[in-house]
């Protein structure tokens, strides 16, 4: 028999009060279990994906530390972007599974730290520099009318970054990672994220080429961490 102890979160209130994240969280991990599994209990977390704080991730680690259980997590996406989720989590030593990703590991989570990181300071560092540059320039912030050609590109540029930070891609990168350091290639890395259910940002399937480029990116920043 293996004891498990839930965990699920959703990011708002509204999310929270509308009961859907909630559900399909608990739907999750009750499929996961198997018959012999006992689930000994379910911890949910209301916060914003900013805070860093996880008072009920801290009860539900301390709880499977206690009875020897691993940590049953609904859904690995919804926290993957939060750099303090990901490092309270690496840091426990405590077992772990994520029902939408079964096979990821110490490894996977520390990959993520790395971008994670690597996104919220490149996001906090690009608005800041648009804004300084706006107001250099004498642009009014906060006015629909300021929103002339040179914003539009700005606003194109966004969205493909957000496009390269979309969760499903940091989830593939995640796995690409170790499949590549023990030598596959690209071409089979991508047969096996299609055979996993992975998609692109787009919902598409994967390419050797994005794995290639999702691969490059992770190295780009571990070297402009390991100078830094």
């Amino acid at each position: 028999m293996t004891k498990y102890i839930g965990y699920i979160r959703v990011s708002t209130k509204h999310q929270n009060n509308s009961g859907l994240g909630q559900l399909a969280q608990k739907a999750m991990i009750k499929n996961f279990l198997k018959k012999d599994d006992l689930l000994i209990a379910e911890y949910e977390e209301v916060e914003s994906g900013k805070k860093d704080d996880r008072p009920e991730l801290l009860k539900a680690l301390e709880h499977c530390k206690k009875e020897n259980a691993i940590l049953l997590i609904g859904k690995l996406d919804r926290l993957s972007r939060n750099v303090g989720f990901i490092y309270l989590l690496k840091d426990s030593k405590v077992k772990f599974v994520c029902c939408d990703m079964p096979e990821a590991t110490d490894v996977t989570i520390g990959i993520m730290a790395v971008l994670a990181q690597d996104e919220r300071e490149r996001t906090s560092q690009r608005t800041k520099a648009a804004l300084a540059e706006l107001k250099a320039k004498g642009v009014q912030l906060g006015s629909p009318c300021n929103l002339n050609s040179e914003a539009r590109q700005s606003g194109t540029k966004a969205l493909i970054q957000k496009a390269r930070n979309n969760p499903n891609n940091k989830l593939a990168t995640a796995l690409i990672v170790p499949l590549r350091e023990s030598g596959l290639s690209y071409q089979k890395i991508a047969d096996k994220l299609n055979e996993s259910g992975f998609k692109t940002s787009t919902g598409k399937e994967f390419s050797n080429a994005q794995v290639l480029l999702l691969y490059d990116r992770y190295i780009n920043i571990k070297l402009e961490s390991d100078h830094k």
